[in-house]
């Protein structure tokens, strides 16, 4: 699973996260690159998950002893080396080889979660026996005769921590999928050939090792059997629209998940305590990475009516997070926790675990050397008097 003797020389110049964005857009073919990096239709939410963060500055005390600082953290139950996971990421298999086992192996030698993600090529029964602490993610129909099996196929793996996404009521509307030529099912075409016949590490590394040593990658956790495969026309039957799902059916949900259930996908205040009185052990707040319904409200700007209306429910977020300040800021805003996506599976591809170590140490480092300029010791000083919203949010929405 590790990337190779090249790994160290390739990330000699990765200083920060976004840097793993600019390398990957060098080594994944034009298609593959393009779904990783794109969003719904004109990536208003995309692009505000990142400036909602830069409308927030520190006010940092000084003169405090920090030499015994620590970012650690306990949530639902457990303690975690740093206040941020990997999230959930589909078909992450065809971006970087074995990607979901890659995630999660350098996820668990870290201490912090990766959650799996429902829509993954790799068998969820794979991840749990080299990662037992994992989350699962599910994509969940509306329909409790194909729901349960899946919930009880995942609970007989032994993952502990199941989050229900439900801010897929309706497949988005990719229009930079089709213009980079990313199809689901994935075609094959003379374009595909060609993109990837100028990406030759990523076409030798990637796919064909993975058709060589396992075949083509199917769908293998959507339902509680294994899905079709990546080039099938039925890809699509097991990633169809979930728009019976409700309340009802998370309360039945509820009532057979024994483990932690978390929700995701929540925006509005109302949403909150909805997971909250059906049972929800913590929400995270989330519009899918801008990538489900463009114009959604950046997460970091609802975050503060969330944490109020779900009354000390632990609540994480996702979206836009790719430095140390980010995260202690969404922290100081209320978050339990945060989530990182894209930067990870970029980190996998480009070098395989030692890739993905890289990107943590990076986080974790930049969270250290903030929390000491902040005047911090614990993640628990924290709060709304160590950050200020400034006029830096009036001139960007054009006041």
């Amino acid at each position: 699973m590790s990337a190779g003797t090249g790994s160290p020389r390739r990330l000699k110049n990765i200083l920060s996260l976004d840097d793993f964005e600019e390398a990957a857009r060098g080594f994944l073919p034009r298609p593959i690159f393009g779904f990783v990096s794109g969003a719904a239709e004109t990536g208003a939410s995309l692009r505000d998950n990142r400036a909602a963060f830069a409308e927030f500055a520190f006010l940092p005390r000084v003169l405090n002893d920090v030499s015994k600082r620590s970012q650690k953290v306990n949530l639902l139950g457990r303690s975690y080396a740093a206040p941020f996971g990997i999230a959930p990421m589909g078909t992450g298999a065809i971006v970087a080889y074995r990607a979901d086992l890659v995630l999660a192996t350098s996820a668990a030698a870290a201490g912090i979660p990766l959650v799996m993600s429902g829509s993954s090529l790799i068998r969820l029964e794979e991840v749990a026996a080299v990662a037992p602490g994992t989350w699962f993610q599910a994509y969940l129909p509306g329909d409790p005769a194909r729901a349960g099996p899946l919930i009880a196929r995942v609970a007989a793996a032994g993952f502990d921590t199941l989050m229900i996404t439900v801010d897929v009521a309706a497949s988005a509307n990719r229009e930079n999928n089709i213009r980079s030529g990313f199809r689901t099912p994935l075609r094959p075409s003379l374009r595909l050939f060609l993109d990837g016949a100028v990406r030759p590490r990523w076409s030798i590394g990637t796919f064909l090792r993975t058709i060589v040593q396992h075949g083509m990658p199917h769908f293998e956790n959507a339902t509680a059997n294994r899905g079709a495969p990546v080039m099938s026309r039925h890809a699509l039957r097991d990633l169809g629209q979930r728009d019976h799902l409700n309340w009802k059916h998370f309360a039945l949900i509820r009532r057979q998940w024994k483990g932690k259930l978390l929700i995701k996908g929540i925006l509005h205040p109302d949403d909150a305590r909805l997971a909250r009185e059906n049972g929800a052990d913590g929400v995270v707040v989330s519009n899918h990475g801008g990538r489900q319904l463009d114009g959604a409200i950046a997460p970091l700007r609802v975050l503060p009516r969330i944490v109020d209306a779900v009354a000390g429910l632990p609540v994480m977020l996702d979206g836009g997070v790719r430095r140390g300040a980010d995260v202690l800021k969404a922290l100081a805003l209320g978050a339990s926790f945060v989530f990182v996506g894209r930067p990870f599976l970029y980190a996998a591809a480009i070098a395989g675990d030692a890739g993905v170590r890289h990107a943590i140490r990076l986080l974790s480092a930049e969270i250290d050397r903030n929390m000491a300029l902040l005047g911090l010791n614990s993640i628990d000083e924290l709060g709304p008097d160590a950050i200020e919203r400034t006029a830096g949010h009036l001139q960007h929405r054009g006041i």
